[in-house]
């Protein structure tokens, strides 16, 4: 039989365990909402790198604005080269399921929908995922959060939390981020398969005080067993510009114009 002070130390430790999955969850939670704007835009040059040293790049714009529930809008558009100038992508987030994702492919002139089987797939020839550029306004509602510890990391006093995705067809089968105890900054991210080996490190290498936000402006995605990475230089940054609308739509997609 459980003796009163044996009981007790297990509710204790239950509680415990319940604050600080909650709180957790709290810090992933002002980590991905740290930015407050109504409209993000960006210019991004995309770098590719191969395991061989070569790299290529890209240029992108991109246009993220939040609908009238609160759920954030992403716009990408290829500028150059031409190889993919004219590839325009949407990704529309939904609450507490998978985001709606929709590409529009100049070689095949239609506009076609991102199944959810194809998250894992390479967005564009790069190392980002559909999942990874999903992931970017992930609902921390989809995982279940545990602070694994705090430690340091390169002078930043950070927390280690665990996230483990409630969906078991997610791409990744848990995520560990470090994120910076003064200012939510997720200053890495480490990225594990369903086989629960590390596949991929996500990490911020720049961040800048744009119009009173601190915002990054490098951030890299390594594939560990490909030997190969993509860094985003964003080489303009505006919040709360007006966006129309009609940016946000698969008509704009197969147009490149609001309507």
């Amino acid at each position: 039989m459980i003796n009163k002070k044996c009981f007790t130390a297990i509710i204790l430790m239950l509680i415990s365990g319940i604050l600080f999955a909650q709180n957790a969850a709290d810090i992933v939670e002002k980590s991905r909402d740290r930015i407050q704007a109504d409209t993000t835009s960006t210019r991004s040059r995309m770098v590719i790198s191969a395991r061989n040293g070569s790299t290529t790049e890209r240029l992108m714009d991109q246009y993220s604005k939040d609908d009238s529930q609160g759920n954030r809008r992403t716009v990408i558009v290829f500028q150059q080269p031409a190889s993919v100038a004219g590839t325009r992508f949407l990704t529309m987030e939904n609450a507490s399921r998978a985001d709606d994702q929709w590409i529009f492919l100049p070689s095949l002139g239609r506009v076609r929908r991102i199944a959810a089987s194809e998250g894992s797939g390479s967005f564009v020839g790069t190392d980002l995922s559909y999942d990874d550029i999903a992931s970017m306004n992930r609902a921390a509602d989809l995982d279940t959060h545990r602070l694994l510890r705090e430690e340091n990391y390169q002078g930043k006093n950070c927390f280690v939390i665990e996230s483990i995705p409630k969906d078991s067809g997610y791409q990744y089968s848990k995520m560990v981020s470090w994120i910076d105890k003064e200012n939510y900054v997720s200053h890495k991210v480490e990225l594990f398969d369903r086989r629960g080996n590390q596949a991929k490190l996500l990490e911020i290498l720049e961040l800048k005080d744009v119009q009173g936000r601190l915002s990054p402006m490098v951030t890299k995605m390594t594939t560990l067993a490909a030997g190969t990475s993509t860094a985003i230089n964003v080489e303009i940054l505006k919040y709360d510009d007006p966006i129309p609308e009609g940016v946000f739509t698969t008509a704009y997609l197969e147009t490149g114009r609001p309507r």
